[in-house]
This record gives structure tokens, sequence and C-alpha cells, in this order.
């Protein structure tokens, strides 16, 4: 089974209403649409950019007002799912559950339903700064594509959760990200590949560009959205089907296809998951 995704590097920059907001995301959609693609990735703190304008009161937004735009973000993107009918993984929206603000990612499908996935690791600026709680379950999500998975930029730096995703038969592993400077960049990126090779499996890594100058921690961000594959033949080389240019606005597309990656588990150069040695260590 083939399906083509596309990444997106979202542009951040100030706005002046949730209008501007939904016509520069409906631009991507758009835009992945005359690429024929079934999914589209927007990446993580994707809805930062609706507290670059102010209050009606001319005071500045915080982190603490996002909850506030949940239900037209959800209205939004499941127009835009059930109308271009796309599979969309809407970044993160930052969401309050038990009085706690939990960093989501949220996944709309073109049937109009809703499916979200807490960020289960938490850096220390997110919980010194904004004090973000931890997520509690990972979620397997099926697709008429198969099964996926939507881990948000730190989670793929854990190889635990990424080997309990495959386990529980995820192909391709969604990744929202958002980073301020190359070394965060780096260990996202790096750790997607060695996460693709230890598990065969794809991972999508989306991410933010430009900048926020009046929302506190989004005033720098650096990214290369990727689509990542297993290294090995019939992969390519180096293990990337796309890449996009250092922190330009644009939009990356590729084919994933399924059968490739069942192939190369049972009879590639190297089987690392048929080969993994549970006799010795934990498996899930």
């Amino acid at each position: 089974m083939k399906l083509r995704v596309s990444a997106v590097q979202y542009h951040l920059h100030t706005i002046q209403s949730f209008e501007d907001f939904a016509m520069q995301c409906e631009h991507y959609i758009k835009t992945a649409l005359e690429f024929d693609s079934d999914f589209i990735v927007f990446p993580e703190f994707l809805t930062t950019q609706l507290l670059s304008f102010k209050k009606q009161n001319g005071s500045n937004q915080t982190i603490h007002d996002l909850p506030s735009y949940t239900e037209q973000y959800e209205d939004l993107f499941i127009k835009f799912a059930k109308k271009y009918n796309i599979h969309i993984i809407g970044g993160t929206h930052v969401v309050e559950v038990n009085n706690q603000l939990r960093n989501t990612a949220f996944f709309f499908d073109p049937e109009g339903r809703i499916m979200r996935q807490e960020k289960l690791h938490i850096t220390p600026v997110e919980i010194s700064a904004w004090n973000m709680a931890k997520g509690e379950e990972l979620k397997i999500f099926d697709t008429k594509y198969g099964k996926i998975a939507i881990l948000t930029c730190y989670d793929i730096e854990f190889p635990e959760i990424v080997r309990i995703a495959k386990a529980r038969g995820a192909d391709i592993i969604f990744c929202p990200s958002c980073t301020d400077n190359q070394h965060g960049y780096y260990r996202v990126r790096y750790t997607s590949h060695a996460r693709a090779i230890e598990n065969q499996v794809y991972v999508v890594l989306s991410g933010t560009v430009g900048s926020l100058p009046t929302v506190d921690f989004m005033r720098s961000n650096f990214s290369q959205a990727a689509i990542i594959t297993p290294n090995d033949i019939p992969f390519p080389p180096r293990g990337v089907l796309a890449e996009g240019e250092v922190n330009q606005d644009m939009i990356i597309t590729a084919d994933l296809d399924l059968n490739l990656l069942y192939e190369v588990r049972n009879h590639g150069s190297v089987t690392t998951w048929k080969d993994r040695r549970t006799d010795l260590y934990t498996d899930w």
C-alpha cells in the first residue's frame, strides 16, 4: 500500500486575527492537494501564532489564553479535513485538562473525526516557562492506510516509546516539532533517523520557521522538515525521501510504500525489528 504525505515548514509571523491563521493553514493544505497528498503534517505549537495579536483590551496574550481557541481550532480543521478529503495532523495546540496545560497533537480525518495525542515527554522549558503537564497515554490511530502514531518533538528522543508504537502496529510515526536552534533541531532530526532504523518505520518530521517577536519562547525557530526511512535498499542511502530547505517557508512531499517496510523487516540487509534480543532486554 502506498500513501502520499506532505510536511509543512510553517512560517510563524505576527498576524492580526484568527482569520489570518485560518487563511495561512488553508494555503498549506491547498498546496498539499496540488500534489495529491493523503496526509498533511503541521508542526508543534502551531497555534501559538494566535498569541501574536492583542486582546480586545489591547493587552498581550499569553500561553494561558490558547485553550480558549480550542473550539475554533477544532471546527476549522474539521472543516478542512472534510472539505478537502485529506488527513490532517494539525500540529499541536495547548489545551487545559484538570486545570493543567497539555501540549496536544490533533489528528483530523476526512470523516470529521478528531483524535488527540498528548505530548508524553515535556522539556524543561515547557515546565519552567509554561508549567506544562505530561501526557499519560500513547495512542495508536487506525486509518485506511494502516496504523500510525503521533509523537511530538521531544517524544521521538526516547526509543522506548517508539518501540511500543511499533509493537502496537504503527508503521508511520508523525513527529510535529518546534525547535529554537540548531542543537534542538538536530537532536530531533538525528533521533528520528535512529527510530526509523531501529524499528524499520517511516518518520515524518515537520517544524516551525520564522518568528513571533511578541510571544515568549517563540522568538526563534529553526527547522528543516524531513520524510525519513530506514537505511537499507530499496530506500535512499541517507534514509531521506524528502527534506526542506533550512528555515524556508515551504512544504515537502513524498510517497510512503508500506510494502517496502514489510520487505526490509523480513529480508533486508539488516532486520533490526526481527533481530531484537528479547531474551536480554525487555520488549513491549
